[in-house]
């Protein structure tokens, strides 16, 4: 699956979410007929799945779920805390983070 980055020809879409929510960074990604919305927050991602045209597939849930847990650097999430919610047209996968604790840093 490729992903195509096309925030910029969603401009009111980002600013929307960044006004109206707790984001500080938002992409769009296009991946054939799906468009992908990947939100980051301070205390959790989320990655929303849309395809108008057919149900998205549990193989393209895992594949867009996993090149974005790549990239996640600035904190920990588990895996079993991931909660994907399906739709007919729509999917949202919801990563809580986890702060690293200020001790094991010393």
């Amino acid at each position: 699956m490729k992903f195509v980055n096309v925030t910029n020809s969603h401009s009111r879409l980002v600013l929307n979410q960044l006004e109206n929510t707790d984001a500080h960074m938002v992409k769009v990604y296009t991946a054939g007929n799906m468009m992908i919305i990947y939100t980051e927050a301070p205390q959790h991602n989320e990655i929303l799945l849309i395809n108008e045209k057919r149900k998205i597939q549990p193989k393209e849930i895992e594949e867009v779920k996993k090149y974005f847990l790549n990239k996640i650097h600035d904190a920990r999430y588990e895996e079993n805390e991931i909660q994907v919610i399906e739709l007919t047209d729509l999917v949202e996968v919801s990563i809580p983070k986890h702060q690293p604790h200020p001790e094991a840093a010393v």
